[in-house]
């Protein structure tokens, strides 16, 4: 079963990416078996914006936290879930999200790093985005349509995932966040007030954190 450790070793493709898109249905729901869902923090909260700490200790208490984030991830109906949105000062962040082929991703990266794309590749993608911090709210970005981040799985192992379409936009999302940023701070002043408006005149789907 991909990103299971019984050897010490991980799953990767001929590329030296990690296979993420084996057992995603079983995977999913024993993470999300085993974890408690939490409220989702939004917009406003200090913790979302600012750098999260880096993840030292891969352990159990670690293991609960990435638990808990896709229990969270499912009540909140999300592709893609970083720390710092259920209120925890940590890089590392979940999905479970399809890319624009229909095939479905699951995994854990801590300490994620975008790579920088050689300008041949940064095809940009102009597409409606949203985020369960923003909750209600959507609004059009462009992102390259392909992504790759390096980073760790729950054990601390060096790993490198990619993504297309949809999926790029998850893992260039979830990354942002954990260094501070929410998609609306992409976006022009105009938009940006168009999202949060769009945010105060909806009722979330999901539990959320009042800020103070």
């Amino acid at each position: 079963m991909s990103q299971q450790e019984t050897d010490g070793r991980i799953d990767v493709d001929d590329e030296g990416f990690v296979v993420d898109t084996e057992d995603c249905e079983e995977r999913e729901a024993a993470y999300r078996a085993r974890g408690t869902s939490r409220p989702i923090t939004v917009v406003g909260n200090p913790v979302l914006h600012k750098e999260c700490k880096d993840v030292t200790a891969f352990d159990d208490e670690l293991a609960q936290l990435i638990d808990d984030m896709f229990a969270s991830q499912k009540t909140a109906e999300g592709v893609g879930l970083a720390a710092n949105q259920i209120g925890v000062d940590l890089k590392v962040f979940v999905y479970d999200c399809p890319d624009d082929d229909g095939k479905r991703h699951t995994g854990v990266v801590c300490n994620p790093v975008l790579e920088e794309l050689a300008p041949e590749m940064r095809v940009l993608d102009d597409s409606n985005e949203g985020c369960l911090s923003v909750p209600t709210a959507y609004a059009s970005l462009a992102r390259p349509d392909y992504a790759v981040v390096r980073g760790q799985d729950a054990k601390g192992n060096p790993i490198r995932v990619k993504g297309t379409g949809y999926f790029a936009r998850c893992l260039q999302h979830e990354t942002d966040h954990l260094y501070g940023y929410l998609y609306i701070d992409r976006l022009s002043k105009r938009e940006r007030k168009d999202a949060l408006r769009q945010m105060e005149e909806g009722t979330p789907r999901y539990e959320t954190v009042p800020n103070s």
